[in-house]
């Protein structure tokens, strides 16, 4: 999971008065937002440990959360295809904003690298949204891949990024194969239903942001995003692609299911890449070295 650092962040346009206002008024509703959906999710989670499994009000709180988050951040979402209601999905990784896009579709738990579950405020939220953390050390490994089948086997809906890093929106990274493992037992394949997903951002059409805006990765830090993204989105569009899901067992190995995944992801991501030029009539700053 080592973050990717190949690109350098393109040189963002300086907000305007009035961007920096509005960012100013979207931060404090995002702010007073979160803290009122977190306080109805612990009450929800609270009364269905105690009054029992009907109580879900706090699932359709968390999903509003997401459609909220992004009107905040001026980002429209757009969906193709259906999530499957259990098993995992595996998408490409450009920005803590895939987070709301997808979330915002359907009941999920995220798979995330365990540093997160130590970031402030960020950190708290996804440990109360029973989000999965995966450790580095391969010690770890056999565990943590009981727990994904474990979850799965509860009838959830795991979220993995099997990039391993977020990158700046522009690309798919090839897929790392260690986390299919979990579909696997004893080099078994099992019938958990794998569904890859596409996730693109597309910038407002005015052609003054760069097309890596909603990217964050290497030492981009997250306060500023959040900030830029607040103060110079306006009409942007996030594209959600959910494609066929296919049982693990149609696969030999780990390692074929990944690079299948990988390819359909990637698929998918050149196609609206393909269709946003064709639209806009403009060329990219820069294209990706894997699409």
């Amino acid at each position: 999971m080592n973050t990717w650092t190949k690109e350098n962040p393109s040189d963002l346009p300086a907000p305007r008065l009035t961007g920096k206002l509005v960012g100013g008024v979207r931060l404090i509703l995002l702010l007073l937002l979160t803290l009122v959906s977190v306080v109805l999710f612990l009450i929800g989670r609270f009364l269905r440990g105690t009054l029992g499994r009907w109580v879900v009000f706090h699932f359709s709180v968390a999903r509003f959360w997401a459609h909220a988050c992004l009107w905040l951040t001026g980002i429209r979402l757009r969906v193709t295809g259906a999530p499957v209601r259990s098993g995992a999905l595996v998408a490409n990784h450009s920005s803590w904003i895939d987070i709301l896009a997808l979330r915002a579709t359907t009941l999920m738990y995220f798979v995330s690298k365990a540093e997160v579950a130590n970031w402030p405020g960020v950190g708290f939220i996804t440990r109360i949204t029973g989000t999965v953390f995966i450790e580095r050390r391969r010690t770890e490994a056999k565990r943590q891949e009981a727990v994904l089948r474990s979850r799965i086997a509860q009838k959830q809906l795991l979220c993995l990024f099997p990039e391993g890093t977020s990158t700046d929106g522009l690309r798919v990274l090839p897929f790392k194969s260690s986390l299919f493992s979990a579909f696997f037992v004893d080099g078994e394949s099992t019938d958990i239903m794998i569904q890859p997903v596409t996730l693109r951002y597309h910038p407002p059409k005015t052609g003054e942001l760069p097309l890596d805006v909603y990217g964050w990765w290497g030492t981009m830090g997250f306060e500023k995003h959040i900030w830029d993204v607040l103060t110079l989105s306006f009409g942007g569009v996030v594209d959600v692609i959910f494609h066929q899901a296919v049982p693990a067992s149609a696969f030999e190995d780990r390692k074929a299911l990944a690079e299948a995944s990988q390819s359909a992801v990637a698929h998918g991501f050149e196609t609206l890449t393909h269709i946003r030029l064709l639209d806009d009539q403009r060329e990219p700053i820069r294209t990706g070295d894997t699409v």
